[in-house]
């Protein structure tokens, strides 16, 4: 059994991933909710998850392409964290907001000006907390051309960070994992369907 239906079943069987009516953090109404938090769990398939972007990333731009792995806080720090043991690459993370005490710094850790850093997250959806990042990245002179999330909500992610000229890769998506569920008889037509609608309709806006 290839990793992605592996996975896709896992998130499933874990909880991992729910089906019925969500508020995401954004404030928009989903079908489902992918909650990756819920990885770290079950080391067996958290190990898999993480070799498997480094799999990713070492096929679609190479491990020597970049100097530092940069992350956001909580879920894909978690992620980085453990792929920058894996890949001994130094590790940063960027804050949400800059903090309002010690040194107030954005972004966490020591890095130089010029550095070319790969940026991981768990889950796409718009891209909006990876583009919070690649702006603190780019103020601070660090380059950035790549993304790489676990799971790709197909809502616009990664077009939004095409019109800053970096590249969003996944693992998967929410397509390919329903698809999977609904082939192994574990999800229905009709909530496939509505799955198939929310993607649609993410694309028109």
């Amino acid at each position: 059994m290839d990793f992605v239906k592996e996975f896709a079943i896992f998130l499933q069987e874990s909880g991992a991933i729910k089906f019925g009516n969500f508020r995401l953090s954004s404030g928009k109404d989903s079908v489902y909710y992918i909650d990756l938090r819920l990885v770290p769990s079950f080391p067996h398939q958290f190990r898999e998850m993480v070799k498997a972007v480094q799999n990713l990333i070492s096929e679609k731009i190479g491990l020597d392409s970049f100097d530092y792995i940069a992350s956001v806080p909580t879920s894909g720090l978690v992620i980085s964290s453990a792929l920058a043991m894996e890949t001994v690459k130094p590790l940063i993370y960027i804050r949400q907001k800059i903090k309002d005490y010690g040194t107030g710094s954005l972004i966490e850790g020591k890095i130089p000006e010029g550095s070319r850093v790969v940026l991981v997250d768990d889950v796409g959806t718009t891209g909006h907390s990876l583009l919070g990042a690649i702006k603190a990245l780019k103020d601070a002179k660090i380059v950035v051309d790549s993304a790489f999330v676990i799971v790709n909500r197909l809502e616009g992610a990664r077009e939004n960070l095409e019109a800053e000229k970096v590249k969003l890769y996944e693992i998967t998506d929410i397509l390919t994992i329903s698809n999977i569920l609904h082939t192994e008889n574990i999800l229905d037509e009709q909530t496939l369907g509505r799955i198939k609608k929310q993607v649609d309709s993410s694309k028109i806006k």
